[in-house]
């Protein structure tokens, strides 16, 4: 689970008022079971096995998938966006531009189903159609963004899928992102899919590199809210592993929450690791380096103070397209970064 999924602010909320749910039994009737009536249009069976080592088995290839947005944004890397119909999760900003994790998705065209966490209309969801519910999972056997309180009637609409995205590797999760896509009817020889394959290798091992080279530069991944920050834990966070594999030397903290991925450090405690590069979580919800700067410890940080902080993607797209840039990034934030920890 991503570090924000725990923060004091991220508080999970109704979504059905007593009245409000007026016409959602009819829809549930309408749209079948768990298990999901809807066959897809594509001609033949179709099943995928998922990461919960569940079968989800068709009359033919779904046609009409509603997926967590930053799912959504990877399976649409790979030549798999035509299938997505709606999306939930951080989709939109207030000002309505599209969110970071929706990637390269044209979020105006799809059905937005809940924008935050703890929002899913169902009412919506139902009228989409769906005939596949895709997302994450960070946790075992649980589908990231779809609340618990009204998770029995969202199943009933179509069969859920969902991928492991955490205490594996990125390239690992990457492979299955792919494999999902093609099984939904995507073509993985397309220019455009194996051009973005060839920067992430090309990425991958110019980071392999710049570690290398680095002389044992210290890389933090933090991010921030009001009253906390956060350490993440690399063997947790895929991406953060994948970079481990790749011989970057990041920050192991040392008392992970119970919840595991992170440690929680109140601001007086930031400078508990020493860091050479700090990656900052740049989701909507982690404070940014503007709001930063009312936190005197964060500003009296080494790498802070040398101008060594990088964006860190927290959520980031499980497509070669999604990482390739984040790994340029992080090459270049080691190739220019000085010791200073």
């Amino acid at each position: 689970m991503p570090v924000s999924s725990a923060s004091p602010s991220l508080s999970r909320r109704g979504l059905l008022a007593a009245g409000g749910a007026a016409g959602l039994g009819a829809l549930l009737t309408a749209c079948g079971s768990e298990g999901g009536s809807n066959s897809g249009s594509g001609k033949g069976s179709w099943s995928f096995t998922d990461d919960r080592k569940k079968k989800i088995s068709l009359d033919g290839r779904p046609q009409r998938v509603v997926a967590y947005v930053g799912t959504a944004a990877a399976l649409h890397d790979f030549g798999a966006g035509d299938a997505i119909v709606g999306v939930f999760g951080p989709t939109k900003k207030k000002n309505g531009e599209a969110d970071v994790l929706a990637g390269d998705l044209d979020v105006k065209k799809l059905e937005i189903i809940g924008n935050a966490y703890g929002e899913f209309d169902i009412e919506k969801y139902a009228k989409t159609h769906p005939e596949l519910l895709v997302t994450n999972m960070y946790v075992k056997n649980a589908l990231w963004y779809v609340p618990d309180e009204s998770k029995a009637k969202i199943l009933k609409l179509a069969p859920s899928l969902a991928l492991k995205t955490a205490e594996t590797s990125m390239l690992d999760a990457i492979k299955r992102f792919a494999e999902l896509a093609g099984d939904l009817g995507a073509d993985l020889k397309a220019k455009r899919v194996t051009d973005a394959k060839e920067r992430f290798e090309k990425a991958s091992e110019r980071l392999r590199k710049a570690a290398k080279a680095s002389g044992g530069l210290k890389v933090m991944a933090a991010s921030g809210a009001p009253d906390l920050m956060y350490v993440s834990d690399p063997s947790a966070n895929a991406d953060l592993r994948y970079f481990k594999e790749l011989g970057v030397d990041v920050v192991v903290p040392e008392k992970v929450s119970e919840q595991g991925f992170f440690e929680e450090l109140s601001w007086e405690n930031a400078d508990k690791y020493k860091a050479d590069v700090i990656m900052l979580d740049n989701r909507t919800q982690a404070l940014q380096p503007p709001a930063l700067k009312s936190k005197p410890t964060w500003s009296d940080l080494p790498a802070v103070k040398a101008g060594q902080v990088t964006t860190w993607d927290a959520e980031p797209r499980f497509s070669y397209a999604g990482a390739a840039p984040l790994l340029e990034q992080l090459a270049k934030a080691v190739e220019d970064g000085k010791k200073v920890g």
